[in-house]
Order: structure tokens, then sequence, then C-alpha cells
């Protein structure tokens, strides 16, 4: 596999992030634990550099992963397990269709479908060494389109840098768990993300923060409720992610 320097870099950051810390990947299986069961389906939408599909196979799960960006996609080829994970070059969406991916060779963590999002954390403090140098045109598929071709996943994990609420609007059905990255700086994508949800299905809402993979809330909440637990974070505060349970109830 030939990758550009920069990209090379960048995807090493990201293998240091998110595989240098065992204890971290520890607390991720024992999240995932609690969710899934040996031989459920997972769909991970935005796999980067496939931590979370490897700590879901290593509970028995069976996972589809989606990851668009082509350098990457040929890593997770060679470091994801080949026995219960379709590997699929695609990104998710509203629709099916193609469009194009900006790409960040430093931060490859942070390409993303969403130009309205580059433009939102652009001014952020914290994305100000970031920039978008490259673009690839992508595979789009729905939720709805991967369900009906690998059946219904018991988890549905979405990380996909501010494309989240399309990604949700290609979903027509409740499905029993989500988890959507929000961050500080573009709360109304995690309020969009809450509405789609609980206009979906009786949701309760939970949530972790930065790699801590521990749930913050002692309680499951309502979507109105995390919204606004949502909308008290300062925006110069850590992201994470919401997980929607569906109440049985």
């Amino acid at each position: 596999m030939t990758v550009r320097p920069a990209l090379l870099a960048g995807i090493a950051r990201s293998l240091a992030v998110y595989y240098g810390q065992p204890w971290k990947t520890a607390a991720l299986r024992r999240l995932y634990a609690g969710i899934v069961r040996p031989g459920d389906l997972a769909f991970d939408i935005g796999c980067h550099v496939g931590n979370r599909t490897r700590a879901l196979h290593r509970l028995g799960a069976r996972v589809v992963a989606l990851e668009p960006q082509p350098d990457l996609h040929a890593l997770l080829a060679r470091i994801l397990p080949a026995d219960r994970v379709v590997l699929l070059r695609k990104a998710a969406g509203a629709a099916p269709g193609r469009l194009t991916l900006a790409v960040s060779s430093r931060h490859p963590t942070v390409s993303t479908l969403s130009r309205s999002w580059i433009d939102q954390v652009s001014r952020t403090e914290g994305f100000a060494g970031v920039r978008w140098d490259d673009a690839v045109e992508v595979e789009v598929v729905t939720l709805d389109g991967l369900i009906a071709e690998h059946g219904m996943p018991r988890f549905v994990k979405i990380d996909v840098e501010g494309f989240e609420p399309e990604i949700l609007a290609g979903l027509s059905r409740p499905v029993p768990w989500v988890a959507f990255e929000y961050l500080p700086a573009t709360r109304s994508l995690a309020d969009a993300c809450l509405g789609r949800l609980a206009a979906l299905g009786p949701y309760r809402f939970n949530r972790t923060e930065g790699e801590d993979h521990r749930f913050r809330h002692a309680d499951w909440l309502d979507a109105a409720a995390m919204a606004a637990v949502l909308a008290g974070i300062g925006s110069d505060e850590r992201s994470g992610d919401v997980y929607a349970r569906l109440d049985p109830a």
C-alpha cells in the first residue's frame, strides 16, 4: 500500500490513539459487552482504524464495517479479522448514490462528507490546525439498504464527523441500540439525531465522554433531557458519544 507521507503520519497517529492505550480498549469492550451478545449483528459506520469493530468482534458479534477512505480501507483489509467481519469501502447517508468525501491527510479521523460541518468546526480552536487537502468520490448506501442486505443489527455505531443526521435519515425503523458522536461546537447536529431517533421509537439516552467508555448518567434520559444536558456542555469541552437504547416498554 503506497500512502502519501502526510496521510501515513495521520494514520500512525490514529493507530497510536486507538490502539496504544490497552486500558481504554478494555473499557470499550466492557461497555460493548452490555450491548451485544455473541452472534449479534452490529454496523460500524465510519470504521476508521477498526478499534470499535475489533472490540465488537472480540465479543463474538458479527460486524458490517464501512470505511470509504481508500487508504484506510486498504489498511483495514489487512488488520481486521476475516471471520464475522464484512468490510465495505462505502459511506452511509440519507439516500444511495455518490458523494465527495473531504479528506484531511494529517488528520484522517476528521475526513467528512459534510462541508457545512467543516465550515462550523474550522472556526473553533480545536480545529485550527486542520486542513482538508484532498477529496475522493465515494459510494453511499443507507442503513435501510444495509439492513435489507445483511439483516437487522442489534447495534449501530455512527462516527462520521457531522454527517450523522443524514445517516439516521436513511433509517426508517428503530434498531435496539444506536450510538452517534457529538461535538459541543456542533450541538444542533446532536439535537437533530435525538429528534430523529425519538421519532423512530421510544428511545432512552446516555452518553460517554472522549475515550472514557463509561456512561455518565446513572439514569437513562429522554430526548429532551439529553438535549438539555448537551446544551450545558461548553464548546471547549470534550466530545463524546450519545447512546440510544430502545425502551422495550
